[in-house]
């Protein structure tokens, strides 16, 4: 099977972005354990990386500036430069216990370990699982989200190649990174619910998540 075309994913719903109410900037180490014990229970959750662009060929690679993780009801980011968060950062990274699920992750153990010393374990990339389908091409979390779950994922190129090393990041920052993790595990949760794997089909397919979806916020 091919991927979508621009035009089947366009015609589709609009993805169920996490609000912003639901998105949580980790600072202390109260904040912390409260996430680790809740990405503990989850035992899967989506993960995902984000950092600064760099638009001189042959610059000084810094990222990745921030680290995000999602259950199905909640999202945590967290700031690689942050002191307080370091061994947060570390026990989740190197957990096997904790799945953490996402797309293209084999490249984020070079930095992963570049910037903080740590060996990302314990990870699925569901592109792989998506080609599982049918699929003959890398598929990737814009694609996986229309053929997954049958939704057009919002991509803004201005806010990708945004100042991810900012301080106070801003809420479309928040919820881009937010989205990238959310969506992984949903389209990993549909992918795995599927069993056994169906037969190639060649139109855009809906597979309801196994959690139900957040409150619509666009």
């Amino acid at each position: 099977m091919e991927r979508p075309t621009s035009e089947q994913i366009a015609a589709l719903p609009l993805y169920r972005q996490l609000p912003l109410d639901r998105i949580h900037v980790l600072g202390d180490l109260q904040q912390c354990e409260a996430a680790a014990r809740e990405l503990r229970a989850s035992g899967h959750v989506g993960f995902d990386t984000e950092s600064k662009p760099q638009f001189v060929a042959g610059g000084e690679q810094t990222g990745p500036h921030i680290v995000q993780f999602a259950t199905a009801e909640r999202a945590f980011i967290v700031h690689t430069e942050v002191p307080e968060t370091a061994e947060f950062l570390r026990a989740m990274l190197e957990s096997e216990a904790v799945l953490k699920v996402g797309f293209g992750l084999a490249s984020d153990r070079v930095p992963l370990f570049r910037k903080l010393g740590v060996e990302l374990a314990g990870t699925a990339d569901v592109s792989r699982l998506v080609r599982r389908l049918g699929f003959t091409q890398d598929v990737g979390l814009k694609a996986a989200v229309a053929i997954v779950l049958g939704l057009r994922f919002p991509k803004s190129k201005k806010v990708t190649t945004s100042n991810w090393a900012a301080k106070q990041l801003s809420p479309q920052q928040l919820q881009y990174a937010a989205n990238d993790a959310h969506a992984s595990l949903l389209v990993y949760q549909a992918v795995m619910a599927l069993s056994p794997l169906p037969a190639a089909d060649s139109r855009v397919k809906q597979v309801k998540p196994l959690s139900p979806g957040p409150s619509d916020r666009l």
